[in-house]
């Protein structure tokens, strides 16, 4: 987040700076322009006021030779022939510079073309009647068309200039107002390219100032982070190293150098010195998986041991990650934990895995003991406890026939605990397959198991279609088989048992009781009775090994039966819960897992 932030506003700042140029050089082109456009419009100004004065001039000598040539013809006296002789090369003068003046008007061109035929056509006219002059004719018909013609160009010349000076005054009057109008936007087009610039410096200024400020609130945040760093390296037993691949440079946390059990930048944070501290063994490994991270960018988890200063020897897990800096320079960050306690604890529980496995030894001899062993001299006992009864059984007192029976009744009861502690053991060995079974057979069998009792008290038992699962068969069998003799077990005296088994596939989020099931659907199946029930507080102590609600002497039982189912339900993944009323009789619902 914090190199975005870095990266868009050196972006900002960039096109700010590339702005401010573009600006400056647009400025400096218009200015150009501008200044230039200026300059041109006085030039042609001027240029207007030189062309009217050289119209002025050429007329003005025109009429010093028109003047001077009178007064020759009044007086024949060739001084005033001096003006005239001098106004030619004067008019000649002033007629090449207009025609550079009017180069870029071909209107003023043609009129000067107009204007120099006129006065070609009078300096002709002067010479023509000169000749009369010189002869004394000047009374002469002929002298006097060519004085008259001589006025007639003279009026001539003087309406063509008239001409050119009213085109030039026009022309004048336009360029006057374009410069103008140039010398009035001059201003404004400063004003409004010194605001546009400070503008930007003010919008630059405002970025750079919040800039800092930003730069500095992270700062503090840095200086915040680290020292949070370095606690929870501590605290986390871990620090950080980074490889500057290009320079060949390390740099170590402060807590790497504790973990080396040294003080903090204690020595020179090189690979040599801290190869020192691996342990002679594990050396080799070390640096062949620190030499993988250049080509593969990445070291996989890799442990390793180390020998501190007063000779203790810890055990280390290290990962690194390439990282490439803004300036394109590979680095590699790695981080390094000390997992000494992890690996002693790995070795603790190896050692009570080994001591577990010793006791699951001994508790399968227990389960051979409890089941040959034990059964043998029980067998005999109740063998002689038959024969007794039968060879000397009316020898016995009413006292002595008592004590008979509760021996037997003893005998049987054991026989009975033995069976279901076997039934019991044999839940908990987690060998058996999980196949996918239709579980009407596996009901059905449970029925078998008990089909004299069901038989004997005319039991009454209804069961919906039930659906196939992968479940460990004889275990689901056993299953049926108790929760069915636990409800033939309690069924009230003079009552026709009615049992029955309903089945429904639920959703988990759906089914309060299943709210933190870990799949999402089950099987959900039912064992209804009218039996004699139970209160509804003892619904989770039922569940438990030897737990009884009953007198044995009204109830036979060991209290091992629905230990068991819970189980058989537990291998499966699966829940089982108990729900009473005492005289009204007892639910019980087995959720199994639809795989």
């Amino acid at each position: 987040m914090k190199k975005k932030y870095l990266v868009q506003s050196t972006s900002f700042l960039r096109f700010i700076l590339l702005l401010s140029l573009f600006v400056i050089l647009v400025i400096g082109g218009f200015t150009y322009r501008h200044i230039s456009n200026l300059t041109d419009s006085t030039e042609v100004v001027i240029k207007t006021y030189k062309v009217n004065v050289e119209l002025e001039q050429i007329v003005s000598y025109l009429r010093d030779a028109e003047s001077g040539y009178r007064n020759y013809i009044a007086t024949k006296d060739t001084f005033y022939l001096k003006p005239y002789l001098n106004t030619y090369k004067k008019v000649n003068n002033s007629f090449l510079r207009l025609k550079g003046l009017i180069e870029v008007n071909s209107e003023q061109q043609e009129n000067l073309k107009v204007l120099k035929i006129l006065t070609d056509s009078l300096f002709s006219n002067f010479s023509k009647t000169n000749v009369f002059v010189k002869n004394d004719e000047t009374n002469t018909e002929a002298f006097k068309t060519l004085y008259f013609k001589e006025k007639i160009i003279i009026d001539s010349i003087r309406r063509q200039s008239t001409v050119m000076f009213e085109l030039e005054n026009k022309l004048l009057n336009i360029r006057q107002k374009e410069n103008q109008s140039d010398l009035q936007f001059t201003p404004l087009f400063f004003y409004s390219v010194l605001l546009a610039t400070l503008i930007l410096i003010i919008i630059a200024y405002n970025k750079i100032s919040n800039d800092l400020k930003n730069i500095k609130a992270k700062n503090d945040q840095l200086l915040i982070f680290k020292e949070s760093t370095n606690q929870s390296e501590i605290i986390g037993n871990h620090g950080n190293w980074i490889w500057h691949i290009d320079s060949n440079k390390f740099a170590y946390s402060d807590n790497l150098y504790r973990l080396l059990g040294k003080d903090p930048q204690s020595f020179e944070a090189t690979f040599d010195n801290f190869l020192k501290f691996v342990h002679p063994e594990d050396v080799d490994k070390f640096a062949e998986d620190l030499d993988k991270m250049i080509d593969v960018e990445e070291l996989p988890v890799t442990n390793y041991r180390i020998i501190q200063k007063n000779g203790s020897i810890k055990y280390l897990k290290a990962y690194a990650k390439a990282f490439y800096s803004v300036d394109g320079q590979k680095r590699l960050i790695g981080n390094t934990s000390d997992i000494t306690d992890e690996i002693e604890s790995i070795l603790t529980l190896e050692e009570h895995n080994l001591e577990l496995e010793r006791n699951n030894k001994e508790l399968s001899a227990f389960n051979y003991a409890a089941s040959h062993d034990l059964q043998e001299p029980l067998r005999k006992i109740q063998t002689f406890i038959s024969r007794l009864e039968e060879k000397e059984g009316a020898k016995f007192s009413d006292s002595g026939r008592l004590y008979l029976e509760r021996i037997k009744s003893a005998a049987a009861r054991m026989r009975l605990l033995i069976d279901d502690l076997l039934q019991f053991s044999r839940t908990n060995k987690p060998d058996k397959e999980f196949v996918s079974a239709d579980l009407n057979d596996l009901f059905e069998n449970a029925k078998q198991d008990v089909a004299e009792i069901i038989s004997e008290k005319k039991t009454k038992i209804t069961c919906d279609n039930l659906p196939k699962a992968t479940v460990i068969e004889f275990q689901i069998q056993q299953l049926f088989s108790n929760l069915l003799s636990n409800s033939l077990k309690y069924s009230k005296e003079e009552t026709v048992p009615i049992i029955k088994i309903n089945y429904t596939k639920v959703k988990a989020n759906d089914t309060p009781d299943l709210l933190k099931a870990s799949k999402s659907f089950y099987h959900k199946i039912t064992f209804t009775d009218n039996g004699i029930g139970f209160d509804q507080k003892y619904a989770e102590k039922i569940f438990e090994l030897f737990n009884r609600l009953h007198n044995k002497k009204e109830y036979s039982g060991t209290g091992v039966g629905l230990s068991i189912c819970k189980k058989i339900v537990d291998n499966h993944k699966g829940y089982i819960f108990a729900k009473g009323e005492i005289n009204v009789g007892s639910v019980f619902t087995v959720y199994l897992p639809v795989n």
